[in-house]
């Protein structure tokens, strides 16, 4: 099998190695076929999609909409290598799995508006299927309403030319979407448990995702929260796109 290619962009090393086992778990991959880019720490560099099934990206603290001169350097390069790729996974219908920062990635393409009107708080939320994802050969290995764990400061506004909507929650009218057949952005986490979810809220405390005073009842209603589905999407895309 060609190996798969995931591309990181959390700076704290705990965190990161985190996120990657937990993709590596539900996606049933081992790690030399889910080869690993830390984008945060250098170039992307030439990808040949001929080299790879298919490509998933992580979450992290980089947002689309932040202010040009607010971004560093770092989330600079980050956002011009992503999106140059991006532009190249569309043309070729590439499979692709952008999970939260996919939504930056591929929502401002193609007309798409990314921006701080339908941010989340950290927590978990009923999410439900459009028509279109219930349909989806890969969505659709989900129930129509399942809970996932989020929490974002930024969401699409305005959906990609020609993109279709694949699931909503009552806060946020995109939670996922495809442009194309097989290129996928979730703005939900589908690999966080309880206990990932709690380190990263320790990990991103001064970050502006909540104020100090909520951290404990925060990580509290994470472990309280029943959240099992949403893992499976992980295992369906590389049962979709695992190629020779």
């Amino acid at each position: 099998m060609r190996p798969f290619l995931f591309l990181g962009t959390r700076a704290e090393d705990d965190v990161a190695q985190q996120e990657y086992d937990a993709v590596l778990a539900g996606s049933g991959l081992q790690p030399d076929e889910l080869v690993r880019v830390r984008l945060e720490e250098r170039p992307l560099g030439e990808v040949d999609l001929d080299d790879w099934s298919g490509i998933i990206v992580g979450g992290g603290p980089f947002n689309a909409s932040d202010p040009e001169d607010a971004k560093s350097p770092v989330q600079h390069r980050v956002e011009a290598e992503l999106r140059d790729l991006a532009l190249r996974v569309i043309e070729a219908d590439f499979p692709f799995l952008g999970a939260c920062y996919g939504v930056g990635v591929l929502g401002t393409l193609q007309g798409g508006v990314v921006d701080r009107t339908y941010g989340e708080p950290i927590g978990a939320l009923p999410v439900r299927l459009t028509a279109e994802g219930a349909e989806d050969p890969l969505f659709g290995a989900l129930p129509l309403v399942f809970t996932a764990y989020l929490g974002h400061k930024e969401a699409v506004s305005r959906l990609p030319d020609g993109a279709v909507l694949l699931a909503s929650t009552a806060t946020c009218p995109v939670h996922a979407f495809r442009i194309g057949r097989n290129v996928y952005a979730t703005q939900f986490h589908p690999e966080l448990d309880p206990v990932a979810l709690c380190d990263r809220i320790d990990a991103y405390s001064a970050h502006g995702y909540y104020e100090p005073h909520e951290r404990e009842s925060l990580k509290a209603a994470a472990r309280e929260a029943l959240v099992t589905e949403p893992v499976r999407l992980l295992a369906r895309f590389v049962e979709l796109h695992a190629r020779p």
